[in-house]
């Protein structure tokens, strides 16, 4: 299983917050990259980048910390946080992502999404679910679209996305453990699927309970900036 931190970025700096409430943020860090430099060097190859004020309607606010990521490592990124455009997609490849992350266009516009599915080929995107009781939330997870986790998997797997992450909203930056069940009923509706678990990651253990699972990633945050998680425990894992 592939580890995956989140740089979650406001105002230029390394933020998480609690349930996607924008009025619960912790600044953790003012320099993004050095945090990205950390991980490269704990062995990591991959980094999950969120424009937090892009995806509360802020369209791209954060780009150039993608910029200085991409400049300063060899990290594989994905990017993402209110990208709603074709232009906004192409911005963020150009500023130096290997992939885009989206979530509420995938639901507000399913042609243009299937669109750049097509033009750039689904490898380019990691589409993101995000979910409150089963139901994917969209714009910064404050709404809910009352469309079922499954149906939209398997709407994406009608465009030949493969990977995914989910993100149960209840759960993310409140340190209390993933949600394991609703990832082992993914999997086991979608056994081909690559599922990325992201959100309550909150100790090491977690990590192989969800490697147990079959989730092919998870996507840690808090638990690493507040220390229950640490770049040895990262290394050891990544030693596996």
């Amino acid at each position: 299983m592939e580890l995956i931190p989140a740089i979650d970025i406001i105002d230029g700096k390394c933020v998480r917050l609690s349930k996607g409430d924008f009025n619960k943020k912790i600044v953790y860090n003012d320099d993004p990259v050095s945090v990205a430099k950390a991980f490269e060097s704990a062995g990591i190859k991959r980094l999950h980048i969120v424009d937090l004020d892009g995806a509360a309607g802020k369209s791209l606010k954060n780009i150039d910390v993608l910029v200085s990521i991409a400049e300063s490592t060899s990290l594989v990124t994905d990017f993402g946080g209110g990208l709603k455009t074709t232009d906004d997609i192409k911005a963020a490849f150009n500023a130096g992502a290997s992939m885009v992350s989206i979530g509420s266009i995938i639901i507000k516009n399913y042609d243009l999404f299937s669109k750049w599915i097509l033009d750039l080929g689904p490898e380019k995107f990691l589409p993101g679910a995000d979910v409150l009781d089963k139901k994917i939330r969209v714009h910064g997870w404050k709404e809910d679209s009352g469309i079922d986790i499954f149906d939209f998997i398997q709407s994406l797997l009608h465009l030949h996305v493969q990977t995914i992450f989910c993100t149960d909203i209840a759960k993310d930056g409140m340190m209390q453990g993933p949600s394991t069940d609703l990832y082992k009923e993914i999997k086991e509706k979608f056994p081909t699927l690559n599922l990325i678990a992201s959100g309550g990651v909150s100790c090491y253990e977690d990590l192989i309970t969800l490697q147990e699972a079959g989730c092919k990633g998870a996507i840690i945050g808090k638990a690493f900036y507040e220390g229950k998680i640490t770049m040895q425990q990262i290394e050891l894992f990544l030693k596996q």
